[in-house]
């Protein structure tokens, strides 16, 4: 079944993100991950205005994702972040 890591982005300073951006979507797919959302209009059709950059990931199983998230390469490159953007990220089962 599907899974899908889902990721609500505030950046600080865009510029400074891009050493993250440069290596973030080669580690998504070694891990067998395809983008599916990355950034565009967002609009909130309910609740609060969402300002956040949303991305959303799409893996073969949660068990991907959570190789992913947790692999070595990725904690690496959570480091090229941590000061220039916080990031929520969820990962869900998707529907057969």
């Amino acid at each position: 079944m599907s899974a899908y890591i889902v990721m609500r982005i505030q950046v600080s300073d865009p510029s400074k993100l891009k050493s993250y951006q440069e290596v973030a979507p080669s580690i998504i797919e070694k891990y067998n991950g395809k983008l599916k959302v990355r950034g565009g209009e967002v609009v909130s059709l309910e609740g609060p205005n969402e300002e956040r950059r949303i991305v959303m990931v799409e893996f073969p199983s949660i068990e991907d994702a959570k190789k992913f998230y947790y692999s070595e390469e990725y904690e690496n490159a959570i480091k090229l972040r941590s000061d220039i953007a916080d990031f929520e990220m969820i990962a869900v089962d998707g529907i057969d």
